[in-house]
């Protein structure tokens, strides 16, 4: 597989890099090998610290280590979710109700990005998914 440009990381894949990366797929781990440039919606941020409050998710240091830590890994961005994200998730013609999924589909199909997920939700509308 040659280089890719930039590719989009859900919550999970974001997660599993960071902290269980056995956990993705084969072609995920070989798309991650092969591509420097990675990037998350900052919605991902906001999921994992509900989460992370609810008692649904522990990670291994404080949500605010663990952004300042994305921050500074080269080649890694957090796209900011602004307006026309927002608009774009509502314009999708899908019916899922989860608003972080619409949005991280929406700033993937935004900027025309690929989308590594392993969500079978999102595979199915999305196609420009890795998993």
């Amino acid at each position: 597989m040659g280089r890719l440009g930039l590719i989009l990381l859900d919550t999970c894949a974001l997660l599993w890099l960071a902290f269980e990366p056995e956990v993705l797929s084969p072609l995920a781990q070989t798309t991650l090998q092969t591509n420097s440039e990675l990037a998350i919606s900052s919605i991902s941020i906001w999921e994992i610290g509900i989460k992370v409050k609810k008692g649904k998710l522990q990670i291994p240091l404080s949500l605010s280590a663990f952004v300042k830590l994305l921050k500074k890994t080269a080649g890694f961005q957090i796209i900011p979710v602004e307006d026309q994200h927002w608009m774009a998730s509502l314009e999708l013609d899908w019916n899922h109700p989860d608003p972080a999924d619409r949005v991280i589909v929406a700033t993937a199909q935004l900027n025309n990005l690929p989308l590594i997920t392993e969500d079978h939700a999102i595979r199915s509308f999305y196609h420009q998914t890795v998993w």
